[in-house]
């Protein structure tokens, strides 16, 4: 190699430059813009931390009303561990078939993603409705949101939890048509990894509620 060549600078315009080991662009340093995966899934990311933050607000609201229950019935007189429990294994489930989903969309399976996905949404809708009827037995008992500022923090914190797993319900209706119409296309791929962060963000909502509210509750 020449003195001339040596001295010339590698520019960042140089069409023969990669980035590190040959690679292509990572988004690391000079060697181009992170990946639309990446930045797709760092923006949800940054969204479940948002929905976190919220919750955390219904805790604490809850944690500091247990026990105004101005008379009425406390959480040990109102729950049922069993239902509860029912439910919880439900959204376990549920959770367990989304991750085969996603396995089974990577391998690009398109029955096996159809149907793990069918399973997430039927073991959702038992949730929902388990939940829906556990309310609706306390209601008819007097002991509604209305009745002690700890049921109306009962009711705010668990319906919340349930409203995020009524839409999450409809989304994955949305996904699986479109799955089915569109195939696994990097677009598609990248809103099932989104979906399924934020069902298994419900799950461990769902498991800090199930031991704060009702195991303890209960106990």
């Amino acid at each position: 190699m020449s003195a001339v060549e040596t001295a010339m600078p590698v520019t960042l315009d140089d069409p023969n430059r990669v980035g590190h080991h040959g690679d292509e662009a990572t988004g690391h340093g000079a060697s181009g813009p992170a990946s639309k995966r990446i930045v797709t899934a760092y923006g949800f990311w940054l969204f479940l931390l948002s929905d976190f933050v919220v919750f955390s607000a219904f805790f604490a609201a809850y944690a500091v009303l247990a026990k105004a229950t101005a008379g009425g019935p406390q959480a040990r007189q109102l729950f049922d561990l069993t239902n509860v429990g029912v439910e919880t294994g439900c959204l376990l489930a549920s959770s367990f078939a989304c991750g085969m989903a996603w396995i089974a969309a990577s391998v690009r399976s398109q029955l096996w993603t159809q149907i793990c996905l069918l399973v997430t949404g039927l073991l959702g809708f038992a949730f929902v409705a388990l939940e829906v009827s556990e309310f609706a037995r306390m209601i008819a008992e007097g002991a509604g949101p209305s009745r002690s500022a700890f049921l109306t923090a009962f009711f705010s914190l668990v319906g919340l939890h349930g409203l995020h797993v009524s839409v999450g319900l409809l989304w994955l209706g949305t996904m699986m048509a479109q799955i089915w119409a569109k195939g696994f296309r990097p677009t598609m791929m990248r809103r099932l990894l989104c979906y399924t962060l934020f069902w298994h963000a419900l799950d461990i909502i769902w498991v800090a509620l199930f031991t704060m509210v009702y195991l303890m509750g209960a106990g």
